[in-house]
Parts: C-alpha cells; structure tokens; sequence
C-alpha cells in the first residue's frame, strides 16, 4: 500500500493561488511518478499533470498550461501542485496517484494508488 495524502485545497477567488500537497507517511516517493488528477461536479476524472522521478513534468490539460505548476521536494517526501490564477472551471477534488513506475505514463483512472483528495473551490 502507498498511502497517499492530499492537502491544501480550499476556496479562494477567482484570480488566486493554492498551493496542493501530496505526501506518503512511511513511503520513499523518491523514485516514482507521481500524477495529479481532478474530477469536477458531474464529470468523469481527468489527469492534470504529472512530475517523473527526474523532476521532469508534463500538463495534460491546455488550460493549465502557464498556470499550474508541478513539483517535487524528495527532501520532503511531497510532490506539489501549485495552482494560480484560478478559475471557477477549476473548482473540483484534485487527487495524487502513482503505479510507482519512475516515468509518466498517460493518465488513468487504473494507476493502484491513490489519495483520498482535497476540494478546491473557486466560485464564479
């Protein structure tokens, strides 16, 4: 088991910052992908980024591109997502998830591990 934990969502305006957290108590992240994924009210999940253990990235989604942006500190065992200029087609649960592969593989809803997520609001 990779016990996934998501923080730092929350509301904020339109045209604000959040900062989201994804950790694994007692798990090396070190030498594993890592992806971000969310899923808005009455929409199926998407993959919204994901950092190799490279620290190379990729974005998934064209609306986050020059927004969003992922990170790791291995240091600290947590992969970032920092998330500005927000808008409400934002708003959803924003989820962390690996297959523990090392590379970023396309975003999927059958990666083994995943975190129970954290809500970002943004409202319109």
């Amino acid at each position: 088991q990779v016990p996934l934990v998501e923080s730092g969502g929350g509301s904020v305006h339109p045209g604000g910052s959040l900062r989201l957290s994804c950790t694994a108590s007692g798990f090396t992240l070190e030498y594993h992908a890592v992806g971000w994924f969310r899923q808005a009210p009455g929409k199926e999940r998407e993959g919204v980024a994901c950092i190799d253990k490279y620290h190379a990235s990729t974005y998934y989604i064209d609306s986050v591109k020059g927004r969003f942006t992922i990170s790791r500190d291995d240091a600290e065992n947590t992969i970032y997502l920092q998330m500005n200029s927000l808008k409400p087609e934002d708003t959803a649960g924003y989820y962390c998830a690996t297959d523990l592969l090392d590379y970023c593989t396309h975003p999927s809803d059958e990666m083994p591990y995943w975190g129970k997520g954290t809500l970002v609001i943004v409202p319109s």
